[in-house]
């Protein structure tokens, strides 16, 4: 199975700019038909938040209209920089999955999917108000009991916010708010594969409560890769990426193994695909 990870997009509405400077429509078409060409296809896409900038609904508008062209099916967890109930509507079907079990869905977008080879928990980390992460009292006993609820199947949690700290001194100013509580409860369900995360719109990997936590690249811009305690916060318009996660059996064990596979600006940019090997021509 081939799952994609995209995230922050950070879409405003029709023909602005985000933050003046970036062109955030144009990456997200880009990253939708790379998606689509890939052999082979992913089966599912999981979006890992702030798919737009000012949580309005015109924008909301225009990230679904260029979602629609994308052939596999996907799911949403919200970003600081949505607005849960216009989310909602926009997507109601991609913040649901097949089975809501949440206990106050009003309040927090958490689900369960349980329709594929492998089990994804979409997780709500914005408290309304805040820029960091959270997850704590009713959200987590939720997850507590959801994971309990199959503890031999695969699963992996998808959120926005890491819980853990990235390097880049201006996003790791606010703590991720229950991030011992949740690690320990990472720590007892051994079927957790990964947690995938997006906000730091950079690639970073790490352990965490004995499995694998990573951010996805951003797809409207990436953060300035600034290891500095007091770097600012900036931005810079890099080429961007997907995650893919491959969950396997090569060599006789299922693991999950994950990829950054890079969007070119057009087809065939970068070259290739040549082949790795001398070719040697024959004598005439």
């Amino acid at each position: 199975m081939l799952i994609a990870q995209v995230s922050d997009f950070h879409l405003k509405g029709a023909g602005e700019l985000a933050y003046g400077v970036a062109d955030t429509a144009s990456p997200l078409r880009r990253a939708v038909a790379h998606l689509n060409a890939l052999t082979p296809a992913p089966d599912v896409v999981l979006i890992t938040g702030d798919l737009v900038d000012d949580g309005a609904a015109e924008s909301y508008a225009v990230v679904r209209e260029l979602l629609a062209p994308l052939r596999a099916p996907f799911f949403v967890a919200v970003g600081n920089h949505d607005q849960k109930a216009r989310l909602r509507d926009a997507f109601p079907k991609q913040t649901q999955g097949d089975r809501r079990t949440a206990a106050d869905g009003a309040a927090w977008l958490c689900y369960a999917v349980e329709a594929f080879p492998v089990r994804f928990i979409g997780l709500d980390t914005v408290t309304p108000g805040e820029h960091g992460g959270r997850f704590e009292g009713e959200r987590l006993r939720w997850l507590g009991e959801t994971l309990a609820a199959r503890p031999g199947a695969p699963t992996i949690l998808f959120m926005h916010h890491p819980p853990f700290a990235s390097g880049i001194g201006h996003m790791d100013k606010e703590v991720f708010r229950g991030w011992r509580d949740f690690e320990a409860l990472v720590a007892q369900h051994r079927q957790i594969e990964r947690i995938l995360c997006g906000h730091i719109h950079r690639p970073i990997f790490r352990r965490f409560g004995g499995t694998i936590a990573s951010t996805s690249p951003g797809i409207g811009m990436q953060l300035c890769l600034d290891l500095r305690d007091e770097a600012p916060s900036t931005f810079v318009l890099e080429p961007t990426a997907a995650m893919l996660h491959l969950w396997t059996s090569s060599w006789g064990s299922p693991t999950l193994l994950s990829h950054v596979s890079v969007i070119p600006d057009h087809p065939g940019q970068y070259g290739g695909p040549h082949p790795f090997f001398d070719v040697i021509s024959p004598i005439s």
